[in-house]
């Protein structure tokens, strides 16, 4: 087998050059990949028209795809096509499923009769599987070969220079995401098309394939700077065979009387190399550590989730704009991680204190964990502050009085009421269903059925009338005409309603505050003119700000700065030189591990309140907190290169030895030859 050495290429300020095309092959990647699934959700609802829960279930069925894939990328990188062709190859397919989605969200392909909506939907959900399949196989892919590539440009002097690429490498990947997730759902909100003005999914999907092809050449303008380690084998299979081996040939001496070995895997020794043995026992000592890790990751991805959904709650006037959590976490990284190394970690260093890897993850999870217990202690604040819901077996019955006099109704169980002249009153019963009596009229009203999730969202407007931005509104009229009501861009703290009857129409522009609902009442003698509605507010705004959000966000940045960032150094210092992807790939099953425990830990604990919840996760995390800080505590650091040149060395002298004996033994059957030809001499003489 032949050996590749690192050659000693170009440099600049002590890092090698080749270094730099990887850092902006990961910074284009990232922002594809970020910038593509900032607008998926909104994809699966408004163009392919899914529900909430198909929304949800095929997004986070491709997210946790992408963490499962990395895996096949670091067997086929290790044991067959190696780093480089690897993250080659599997960029072209990325590539082409960034292509396959932005070609399914072109209306006009299939919009024959030029509406606005595609005719053949088949296509368009056809296209968007494929791609999403082509790039998580992609992105999944190439995720442990990236970073492990980038650690094999050093040598073994430049473990300074390895240390601060990793941290550069995490800065990359949140600036990717940063960019990416306020520029996306700008292009989102574009207009194209070309028989009909669509919100532009071709152009939000089409900037983050044009960056995966800019990652792509650049990755490849590289090519002849990078120091390319060979693959050795199918490696994960030999792995695989010699643990079984260990296994089956210790079960089979399990008897007292054989002689116990120091480890286990050494019952491999009768038929595996104990060079493969050595490089086996690190990764499982490594990958041991990583048990408790994915307690972590299920706290840390909630701040998409649970945390999203809290914020939809709060007040959102904040610094003139609504700020996203996806977009804040990415700004706090790219502030936090050059303090942490060129700050905290040198003044912890001086104080005289070994601040290890392992110490630093530790840390990093307990301040995960106090993030949620900041976001606790917000949720009982935001609980106070909300209106009483109906209950899991209450529904709330909504009664408008549009007429200019009170109105007395009766309801079942002798109850009496007077609704005042506009205005709009709600009562919670345990029905489903009222045959409700006035003096003037008799009316079968079906109650809605409201729940706390339908209240948590933005400036709701209760009602009938969806528009093509899921904006719900309530029109009553009383004229003779129909009163169309037209409302434009609703995210936004004030909106504007057009009125039209006939050639007649009016703009009404109203402020709203977040989370409030209000009901809008047309009266039948409605005239055109400045007071052009009423409104009746059902909901008053959130009153707890969005601020206050920032302690849990520093916090959960702050762990994953020490936790992350650190873990991938971790992973790749502690792997053997021909497993380091397979680490980097055990890594990442983490996350998506993590994303199954919210899933399961939220379906069995059913905790109706979600201060609750989060004290759950926040005391899950420190448990495991203590057992992962006694793992580290008896935690040997380990140099696989130092490990694997004793074993090649005793390898290599045991080969001398072999050779030695094999020259003395001929040296002795020549002498010995040499004799008896004297001796036959001697007798014929």
């Amino acid at each position: 087998m032949c050996k590749y050495e690192k050659k000693k290429g170009t440099s600049v300020c002590g890092y090698p050059l080749s270094i730099f095309f990887i850092v902006v092959n990961e910074f284009c990647e990232r922002f594809s990949y970020y910038g593509m699934r900032a607008v998926l959700v909104l994809y699966f609802k408004y163009f392919l028209r899914w529900d909430d829960d198909m929304s949800t279930s095929i997004y986070h069925t491709f997210v946790a795809l992408c963490y499962l894939t990395p895996i096949l990328g670091a067997i086929v990188a290790d044991s067959w096509l190696g780093k480089f062709k690897t993250i080659i190859y599997l960029s072209i397919v990325y590539t082409l499923g960034q292509v396959a989605m932005a070609v399914s969200a072109i209306h006009d392909i299939t919009d024959t009769d030029k509406d606005g909506t595609p005719d053949d939907m088949t296509f368009h959900v056809v296209m968007s599987m494929v791609g999403l399949f082509l790039i998580a196989l992609g992105t999944g892919g190439i995720k442990p070969c990236v970073a492990a590539f980038g650690g094999d440009q050093f040598s073994d002097s430049q473990e300074k220079q390895r240390r601060t690429f990793f941290s550069v490498f995490y800065l990359c990947i949140n600036g990717g995401s940063l960019l990416s997730t306020i520029i996306t759902p700008i292009l989102r909100a574009q207009e194209c098309g070309i028989h009909t003005k669509q919100s532009c999914y071709p152009l939000a999907f089409g900037v983050p394939a044009a960056l995966m092809v800019v990652a792509l050449v650049v990755f490849i303008v590289g090519s002849g700077m990078y120091y390319k380690a060979e693959p050795q084998g199918n490696i994960m299979m030999d792995v695989c065979r010699c643990i079984g081996f260990a296994i089956k040939n210790r079960y089979r001496h399990r008897s007292g009387r054989y002689p116990k070995r120091q480890h286990w895997m050494d019952w491999a020794e009768e038929k595996y190399d104990k060079l493969l043995i050595a490089q086996i026992k690190m990764v499982l000592k490594v990958l041991f550590l990583y048990i408790p890790l994915p307690m972590f990751w299920t706290l840390f991805d909630q701040k998409g989730s649970r945390w999203t959904l809290q914020a939809t709650t709060m007040d959102g006037n904040f610094v003139s704009s609504r700020l996203h959590g996806e977009t804040v976490n990415p700004i706090l990284i790219l502030t936090l991680v050059p303090i942490m190394d060129s700050v905290i970690y040198p003044l912890i260093k001086k104080c005289g204190l070994n601040f290890t890897p392992l110490k630093r993850m530790t840390v990093g999870m307990f301040l995960a964990a106090l993030a949620f217990v900041c976001a606790a202690l917000v949720q009982v604040e935001i609980d106070k502050s909300l209106p009483t819901f109906p209950s899991a077996s209450q529904s709330q019955l909504k009664l408008l009085n549009m007429g200019a006099e009170p109105l007395k109704v009766k309801l079942p169980d002798n109850v009496q009421l007077e609704l005042p002249p506009n205005q709009v009153c709600q009562y919670l019963f345990k029905t489903t269903m009222y045959n409700i009596y006035s003096y003037r009229c008799r009316i079968t009203v079906f109650i809605l059925i409201l729940t706390k999730r339908m209240y948590a969202g933005k400036n709701v407007l209760k009602l009938e009338c969806k528009y093509s931005k899921g904006l719900q509104a309530i029109v009553n009229s009383h004229r003779n005409n129909d009163a169309n009501v037209q409302m434009y861009d609703f995210a936004t703290f004030s909106t504007t309603f057009t009125i039209r009857s006939g050639s007649e129409s009016c703009d009404y522009r109203r402020e709203f505050g977040f989370g409030s609902s209000y009901t809008f009442l047309i009266h039948s003698t409605f005239k055109f003119g400045p007071s052009v509605s009423f409104a009746v507010e059902d909901i008053k705004p959130n009153s707890v700000h969005m601020a206050l959000q920032i302690p849990q966000y520093f916090f959960i940045t702050a762990g994953e700065v020490m936790f992350s960032v650190t873990g991938l150094e971790f992973s790749y210092s502690q792997a053997p030189s021909n497993m380091k992807a397979v680490l980097q790939a055990g890594w990442l099953l983490t996350v998506a591990i993590g994303n199954f425990i919210v899933l399961i830990v939220a379906e069995l604990a059913k905790i109706p309140e979600q201060w609750a919840e989060y004290v759950l996760f926040a005391s899950l995390l420190i448990a495991v907190c203590f057992f992962f800080s006694i793992m580290a505590y008896f935690y040997t650091y380990m140099d696989p290169a130092e490990i694997e040149a004793q074993f090649k060395k005793n390898v290599d002298d045991d080969k001398d030895d072999r050779a030695l004996k094999q020259k003395m033994n001929f040296a002795k059957d020549s002498v010995e030859s040499d004799d008896e030809k004297d001796e036959n001499k001697q007798t014929q003489l």
